[in-house]
């Protein structure tokens, strides 16, 4: 298994280039660390090594992505995302913990931060809704991605019109959050919401507009008609 994780970080480092490292870094105001590989080759490579592994047990794969997450390199964390994710037939309730723990002591990046929310953690929320409310904790915590992480997590169930009122609660514990990335974060989770769910929403919006930060007005009511717009606008 180490000799796997070997293989596939000097396959990194062969497909990684200056141009794209320096490219990547512009994304962030935070210190980052990249090997400098584009995102389709790094999805290839995981994809690739996932073959090796995928007969091996769950705490085996789940081991490895630890692994991946705590060289602190951008693109081992989105492979470690895509193979956890790749086991959502298997998880169980006690994964959580797991996944919580990744979040708390791996997450540095709004980029990592998404890609492992909105798959691997939305994908187990649908599985065992329940943990919604666990969602909730995250959104009082002193780490801004574990805030951000808790409305992230909805992005992908929100598409399909669920959690609504959960989706509200959340925003309503992230409402006056001072952290530009939290508030996107919890204004894009609204935005996604609204397209099943636009009066709802909108609505939402209207009650809270005098004192939600205009970055996550901007970004919640982003897919409404303009007449919306302009009336969540006004001040």
């Amino acid at each position: 298994m180490k000799e796997i994780l070997a293989n596939l970080r000097n396959e990194l480092r062969e497909n990684a280039d200056e141009v794209t490292m320096q490219s990547g870094m512009r994304f962030f105001k935070e210190s980052i660390k990249l090997y400098g590989v584009k995102t389709a080759t790094v999805v290839r490579i995981g994809k690739s090594y996932y073959k090796e592994i995928q007969k091996e047990s769950k705490p085996d794969i789940f081991g490895l992505c630890e692994e991946l997450w705590q060289s602190g390199y951008m693109e081992e964390s989105f492979i470690a995302c895509n193979w956890s994710y790749n086991l959502y037939k298997v998880f169980e309730p006690k994964d959580f913990k797991i996944f919580e723990s990744w979040v708390n002591n791996y997450v540095t990046n709004w980029a990592s931060c998404d890609t492992f929310c909105n798959h691997t953690i939305g994908a187990f929320i649908e599985i065992y809704p329940d943990y919604v409310n666990e969602l909730k904790k995250w959104g009082k915590s002193k780490n801004r991605w574990v805030r951000r992480a808790s409305a992230v997590s909805l992005i992908v169930p929100a598409r399909q019109g669920l959690f609504l009122e959960d989706i509200f609660e959340i925003a309503s514990i992230l409402l006056l959050d001072k952290d530009d990335l939290v508030q996107k974060g919890y204004g894009w989770m609204l935005k996604v919401a609204s397209q099943a769910h636009e009066k709802e929403v909108f609505d939402y919006v209207m009650k809270n507009k005098d004192v939600m930060p205009r970055t996550a007005l901007r970004y919640a009511i982003e897919k409404m008609p303009k007449d919306l717009k302009t009336q969540a606008m006004q001040k």
